[in-house]
């Protein structure tokens, strides 16, 4: 207990500060909420000397500095989790605890040595590994620290320079893998990451959401987990743009516009400027403003930063033409200090150089067709520039932007710089290190955008080439990598094993993978018994035809259409008999966006508790989901709605269809009144 009384010196406050702030930290890094400290243990053969390490989220000590556990990202730790029978670095047994929160459920042990050691299990801890996978979902994304398997490891311990790419299908833990070489690099390169800072990307806010949890359960809650239009403060951004208006705001080909934007409010005056100064008259040409906008855009890399130059040229060509053959010319601060506040300046000024932020610069663009003719001729065509079109609302402050802006917006600034008085507020900040998830959806815009935020080209990004379904959804990682630093070679890592889905939802969601890309091989199931999938049609109800006229006002009947109602009332029993056939864990309603609306009112009607995502997360046990933003979540059971409308009304609607049946860890369920997507047909006849 560190105390400062009366009189104390600022040496003592500053040491209890510094000691205050010491504990509290290594307390937030003991608070590992109701998980268990200890996971596994580590027996050494006698040649390594026979000793016993216990293996745990945090390192413990006793009063004598000895270990009680070490954490698992300790170098010591890493037989835990590479040690096989052909290389058992130095074990002579490998012992997991099976737990669920601080209850022991098992004792799992894996021997090592001359007689037992020849084989090589094929997971790591399966006992823990497939008590984990069982376990009811929570809607939130659990930490893996006992049960990463070797090749997750080795992207964990990746080194940290460069680039790593990491590609993983569904259910692989390509994202807790991520998350957890998030925590690693900064236990292990805690100087300089800790003041270089580390930024971890997600592709929404439902999914951060998701994933919010992880690291803080690892004791690290000093990383910055955001979405990208997070990265741009006091803008607010909200939804999508069109795929077709998408396209062109992610496109390259937008820098030249925006760079012809700020050009175009680098303006010379059209008339001469002539104001009063005493008995004087006092004249700026036009010839002269145009040097001066020349100068400028010579001189400064950045816009605002070249303000404060034009206003003083202004001022210095406005005294010199004060100059009489009879008087010298005015002082240029007194000619500052009596006109700067009027009207005539401040209207020169805001015509040749005015003071802009992002939003300004994008909101006048886009809410001007004459503008954005000048900005986007000959490198948009003139349909496209039609799409960018966007009326304008009475002040930029006021505009909700659209995700697809906020690569935009970035440039902006990139090129506009902080203005005068907002250097630390509108500088764009760099890190040491950059995680990003699902990067193959991302434009080359965004990806420049996070470019920009990397101090030394240290990233590791991850995602699935086969769950690209934006409409910047890229077919090889090739694409990718060529927008984002380049200092080292990039290395490629691919996870193979999938442990979320059983193997018999996965030879259903592997034949869409192959309409969706021929020829690319699916994760290989770790978890061969489970549920087949259950398809569910919606049959064509009996409607009563026209009246003939006869009066009998009974009516003929005709075969009809399935109509929605009778979708959504099937949609509602298959939830309510999931959820009797579920112990514990959520379901999921994966749908277009179209029928997001409808199911749900058909569930209240019902009176079955639901959530919409958008609206409260995974939160309930039954949540709508639209199968635009299914994508890096998993569920018990998921329910998928219509895929023909997956299909059809979505960019990538095969693959978007393929995220959708990816999902569920236990059971999967169809239902559909329109005709089944061909590699769906086999499986359901």
């Amino acid at each position: 207990m560190v105390e400062v009384g009366a009189g104390g010196t600022h040496q003592a406050r500053y040491e209890r500060e510094i000691i205050w702030d010491s504990i509290s930290t290594r307390l937030s890094v003991l608070d590992i909420g109701d998980a268990s400290l200890v996971f596994g243990r580590l027996d050494w053969s006698d040649e390594q000397g026979g000793d016993q390490l216990y293996v745990g989220r945090v390192a413990v000590w006793d009063d004598d500095q000895e270990p009680v556990t070490i954490d698992w990202r300790a170098p010591a730790a890493e037989a835990f989790y590479r040690a096989t029978g052909s290389e058992p670095m130095g074990l002579s047994r490998r012992r997991h605890f099976v737990t669920r929160g601080r209850e022991l459920l098992g004792v799992e042990d894996e021997y090592f040595g001359e007689t037992n050691g020849r084989g090589r299990m094929p997971l790591v801890g399966e006992a823990a590994l497939r008590a984990g996978l069982e376990a009811g979902r929570t809607g939130r994304l659990a930490d893996a620290a006992a049960t990463i398997q070797i090749e997750q490891d080795a992207i964990i311990r990746s080194p940290l320079s460069g680039l790593l790419v990491v590609q993983g299908g569904p259910g692989t833990g390509k994202t807790v893998a991520a998350l957890h070489r998030a925590a690693y690099l900064l236990y292990t390169h805690r100087f300089p990451l800790e003041g270089q800072g580390m930024l971890v990307l997600g592709p929404n806010r439902l999914f951060l959401t998701y994933i919010e949890q992880v690291l803080p359960s690892l004791g690290e809650a000093g990383v910055e987990v955001s979405m990208l239009a997070d990265l741009l403060p006091g803008t607010r951004v909200k939804g999508l743009d069109n795929p077709r208006i998408s396209r062109i705001k992610g496109d390259l080909r937008m820098i030249t516009v925006l760079r012809r934007a700020r050009r175009d409010r680098q303006r010379p005056l059209r008339a001469d400027l002539t104001v009063g100064f005493g008995l004087r008259r006092l004249r700026l040409t036009v010839d002269q403003s145009a040097e001066i906008v020349r100068q400028a855009r010579k001189r400064f890399r950045t816009h605002n930063r070249a303000r404060r130059f034009v206003e003083e040229q202004v001022y210095q060509h406005l005294a010199d033409s004060g100059a009489r053959t009879d008087s010298p010319a005015p002082d240029m601060e007194a000619v500052r200090e009596q006109l700067h506040g009027s009207i005539e300046l401040r209207e020169a000024l805001e015509w040749m150089w005015p003071v802009l932020t992002p939003s300004h610069l994008l909101h006048d663009l886009f809410g001007s067709p004459a503008l954005l003719r000048s900005a986007t001729a000959s490198v948009l065509t003139p349909e496209e520039t039609d799409l960018l079109y966007r009326s304008r609302q009475p002040h930029a402050s006021e505009v909700v932007w659209t995700a697809d802006d906020a690569p935009l917006l970035d440039e902006a600034l990139a090129l506009l710089g902080p203005r005068p008085g907002h250097k630390q507020s509108e500088s764009i900040r760099t890190y040491g290190h950059i995680v990003v998830d699902e990067a193959q959806d991302l434009s080359p815009m965004q990806l420049r955008m996070i470019s920009r935020r990397s101090l030394n080209g240290s990233m590791t990004v991850v995602g699935d080439i086969a769950q690209a379904t934006s409409a910047w959804g890229h077919d090889s990682w090739d694409s990718v990598i060529e927008h984002l630093p380049d200092h080292i070679d990039p290395r490629f890592s691919e996870l193979t094993i999938g442990y979320r889905l059983p193997e018999p939802i996965m030879e259903v969601a592997a034949k869409v993978l192959d309409a969706a890309m021929p020829g690319l091989v699916p994760p290989q199931s770790i978890r061969i018994e489970g549920r087949p999938p259950r398809f569910v049609p919606v049959i064509a109800h009996q409607t009563p035809a026209s009246g003939n006229g006869q009066g009998n006002g009974q009516g003929s009947v005709q075969d009809g259409e399935p109509s929605p109602s009778s979708l959504t009332a099937a949609v509602v029993r298959e939830v309510k008999a999931e959820l009797s056939a579920l112990a514990n864990g959520n379901l999921a309603v994966i749908c277009h966006n179209a029928l997001a609306d409808a199911i749900s009112e058909a569930l209240t009607v019902a009176e079955v508790d639901h959530g919409l995502v958008y609206e409260r997360g995974l939160e309930s046990r039954v949540t709508i989901v639209p199968v635009e933003l299914v994508k890096g979540l998993e569920v018990d059971t998921a329910i998928v709605v219509e895929p023909a409308d997956i299909c059809e009304k979505l960019p990538k609607g095969m693959r978007a269809l393929y995220v959708a049946m990816t999902r569920a860890t236990q059971r999967l369920v169809v239902v559909y009144s329109r005709p089944l997507p061909e590699p769906l047909l086999t499986k359901e006849a």
